[in-house]
C-alpha cells in the first residue's frame, strides 16, 4: 500500500462547504504516483507507457476543509497489459471515498496496449489486495 497526505485547499470546497466531488479524481491520480513509478521509474514523458482507461469514485460520507485527508493506493487485478488501481481517502479516521482507476501499459507508437513485463509484475505483487 501506498499513502500520501493530502490538505484540502479552501477552493476544495463547494458551495454546502463539503470538499467538492471534483477534487477527488485529482487527489487520487496524485495518490497513483508511486505506482506509475512501478512502471516507469525515470518518470520521463517522452517515454511514457501508460493509458488511463477508466476512473470510479465513490464519495461515502461527507469531507471537510481544513481536516487532512489520507489517500491509500493499492493495486488490484493484474490482467495481461492492464491493472486495476484501488484506492481510498480517508478524514478523521473515516473513509470519504474510494476510487477505482484501470492503467494499461501502452506504446504510444504503435498505439497499442503491451504486456505487463514480469519485473513490473513482481514490483506490482508487493502492494497487491488479496483476491
Amino acid at each position: 500500500m501506498f499513502q500520501c497526505h493530502i490538505d484540502p485547499r479552501f477552493n476544495d470546497t463547494d458551495a454546502l462547504g463539503h470538499i467538492s466531488n471534483t477534487a477527488y479524481p485529482v487527489w487520487f491520480e496524485q495518490g497513483r504516483a508511486p505506482v506509475f513509478e512501478l512502471f516507469h521509474p525515470s518518470l520521463d514523458l517522452k517515454t511514457w507507457p501508460l493509458i488511463l482507461a477508466r476512473i470510479e469514485v465513490d464519495l461515502k460520507a461527507q469531507s471537510y476543509w481544513g481536516k487532512p485527508i489520507d489517500i491509500r493506493t493499492h493495486i488490484g487485478k493484474v490482467g495481461t497489459s492492464s491493472c486495476q488501481v484501488i484506492q481510498e481517502a480517508w478524514q478523521d479516521g473515516k473513509q470519504v471515498a474510494a476510487g477505482l482507476a484501470v492503467l494499461i501499459y501502452f506504446d504510444y507508437q504503435t498505439e497499442k496496449s503491451m504486456p505487463i513485463p514480469d519485473d513490473i509484475r513482481a514490483r506490482l505483487a508487493e502492494h497487491q489486495l488479496p483476491e
